[in-house]
This record gives C-alpha cells, structure tokens and sequence, in this order.
C-alpha cells in the first residue's frame, strides 16, 4: 500500500470536492446498496455466483509509488474543473488530459477498453488494471465507471471521484479489496471502443459463453443485494440466447443454449420476487416450465407467486368489506337522505305495479264475463 500523497496534483481540491454532506439531495439510485437486503441462500440460485473482477496485480512499493504520483502531479495539469455528473455531489469527474474530441465518445453498446486505477481517498492504491473490457451500460463493472466512461473522448486521461453507492457500498468488496462506505478515486484512461457482436453471426458456443457471463454478472449483483441490476443482467443474457441465428446449429449445442436460458429465467423470477414484481416473476415461472416441466426451482417459485397473490385477494377482499361495514355504519349513524329518498321511491314503484296488475286483473274478469254471458244469451235463443 502506498502512503498517503498529492496524488493526480488534486489534493486542494479533494478537500472540496468531495461530497461534504450526502444528505443535501434525496435521490435515490438503483445501486442503493446500503440498504438492507435479504439474501437467498446459495442453493437458490444455479450456480454459485462469480466474486467480483480480479484485481490482478498492481501494487506498488510504498516508495516508489510516492514518487510515482508526484511525478504525475507535476506532469498533469487539469484542463477543466469538476463535472457534477448527475448533479447529486456523488459522481464528479475530470479531465487530465484531452482526447480526440466529443465525437469519439463511445456509446452504450459498445464494447470499450481502458486502463484503471483505483484509489481510496488517503491515496491508497487498491486495484491496477492495465487493460479492462467491458459493454458499456451493461452493469458488468460498478455504475461510476458506467455512467462516466460514457463522458469520456477517445484517448482521454480523467479522474472520477465516486461514492459508495455508486461504487461498492455498504458491503465493500474482497477483491479488489475496498472498505464498506468506501469512496474512491477512479483514474481512467479510455483506449477503445468498438461496435459489439453480430448476434445472428455468432457461433452457439460463442452465444452461450457471452450468455453465460452476462448471468454471472446478475448473480455477482443479486448477492450484493442490487436486485433491479440483476434482472437487467438476466435479461442482456436472455436476448443473446433467444437471438436469431445464421449458422448452423447442433441438437447438442441448441440443449445448452436452453439450459442457459432456463437458469437465466429461474434466477430472474428470484431477483424479481425481491423487487415484489409478482407478476413479472410468474411470467419468468411459466416461460423456465415451458421449456421444463418439471424444474423444481420453477415449480416452486411459482408455487410462491400463487401463494402470494391468494393472500393478497384475501387481504383485498378484507379490506373491501371491512370498507362497506364502516360505510353503512357511518349511514346508520349520521342518517343517509339518498337512502330514504331510495326506498319511497321503490315503495311508490312498487305500489304503482300493484295498481296497474289489479287494474289489468280486473279488466280480464270483466270481459270473461262478457263472453259468458254472450254464449247464454246464444244458447237460449
């Protein structure tokens, strides 16, 4: 570990830039991980999920690196001042040396490299990476780096300042090791960015294995607790599997693809039971039992979603009478004039069918006894 020093030439300014009072904005974000979640356990999901990237090496001597970082001080000049990114005090970001213009920035989609160091704020150095690949906007790296390497010009050296929740939270991280509550300094050089690929074109070993990773990453964000970032995770993995194909494929390789498949819908359907997306989740059941009838993870996840939605009609229903009970009390007791005016005109309705039946009854009499006294009257002739 290095000890603490004028790192990136930016200690002044750290001081005021930093976000001194998180409670002056109450935005809230998806990767809201200091909040309490409840965790599956482990059998609950497929497979055992990935830890989180490997840091690799990187570490430097702890006098090395302070001359290291002096010298950079001395070399870098920033060319602009902090950018608030979201405007929260959360996410700022600046240049350290200029890229190739606002045209060269890449957009999501894109698969990009760039080379990261990450620092805590005492200028510790924790992780190194010399080259990292990623899908920008796809969740496979930590939101700071999603939403400022988007800000980025091809070729361009910044420094992104970052809190925890927009960095690895309440739970820290192992690898690379980082503290709960930990903010950070990202220092990022953007060296790539190319379209990603063709779907239809790729091979199904290929199709599977990008899958494959995409579910990784939902299951590495469902551990953390970050629920609406795993199903997004689940759903990049599902489109690659249900995409067209223009090569050929084998019985056997189509069975794996739907195993992935299966899997992805399996731990989709957990991720949005947690988010309490019920119908979402039985949606995810039925389409895993199309497929397999008798996955038990299915089964049993959408026994859970139908259980739910009965106590849930049992609840409303409760609540329905419950409500009509107080209304005809309140009735009862503060009098209700559009009853009363109600029930004199059923009994007026009701008497006016009275009159008009025996008027009509008495009508009938009459002329039968018309006509019976006729066919007298005829016969003694």
């Amino acid at each position: 570990m290095t000890e603490p020093t004028d790192t990136f030439g930016m200690n002044e300014d750290r001081e005021t830039s930093m976000p001194a009072n998180k409670e002056q904005s109450g935005r809230t974000s998806l990767l809201e991980s200091g909040e309490d979640f409840e965790m599956l356990d482990e059998e609950d999901i497929d497979d055992d999920p990935p830890p989180l990237e490997d840091a690799g090496g990187g570490k430097m001597d702890q006098q090395q690196g302070s001359e290291a970082h002096t010298e950079e001080a001395e070399a870098s000049v920033p060319l602009e001042e902090w950018l608030d990114v979201l405007g929260n005090g959360w996410l700022k970001k600046k240049v350290l040396e200029a890229g190739q213009g606002r045209d060269s920035r890449p957009e999501n989609g894109q698969n990009v490299k760039i080379s990261l160091k990450t620092f805590l704020v005492d200028g510790t150095l924790v992780e190194e990476l010399p080259a990292l690949s990623f899908t920008l906007g796809d969740g496979d790296v930590i939101q700071a780096l999603d939403l400022a390497v988007q800000l980025m010009e091809m070729g361009e050296k910044a420094i992104v300042q970052v809190d925890a929740k927009y960095a690895y939270g309440s739970r820290g991280s192992v690898e690379p090791e980082v503290p709960p509550e930990a903010e950070l300094l990202l220092e990022a050089v953007l060296w790539e960015a190319t379209d990603g690929p063709d779907l239809e074109l790729l091979a199904p070993a290929q199709k599977s294995a990008l899958a494959g990773r995409k579910r990784e990453r939902g299951n590495a964000h469902f551990q953390r607790g970050d629920y609406a970032f795993a199903v997004n995770s689940y759903s990049i993995a599902l489109r690659i599997t249900e995409s067209s194909s223009k090569v050929d494929i084998t019985p056997e390789e189509e069975a794996e693809l739907l195993d992935v498949k299966v899997k992805c819908l399996n731990n989709m359907a957990a991720s949005q039971l947690k988010l309490d997306h019920y119908d979402a989740a039985l949606k995810s059941c039925v389409a895993a039992l199309a497929h397999q009838p008798d996955n038990i993870k299915a089964l049993f996840r959408m026994g859970k979603v139908l259980t739910i939605h009965a106590e849930l009609s049992k609840l409303v229903k409760k609540h329905s009478d419950q409500k009509g009970a107080e209304q005809a009390m309140y009735k009862k007791m503060l009098g209700n004039p559009t009853s009363v005016g109600s029930v004199s005109q059923k009994r007026q309705t009701k008497s006016s069918w009275g009159l008009s039946w025996k008027w009509l009854f008495g009508a009938t009499a009459v002329a039968i006894g018309g006509v019976a006294l006729s066919v007298v009257i005829a016969a003694r002739n």
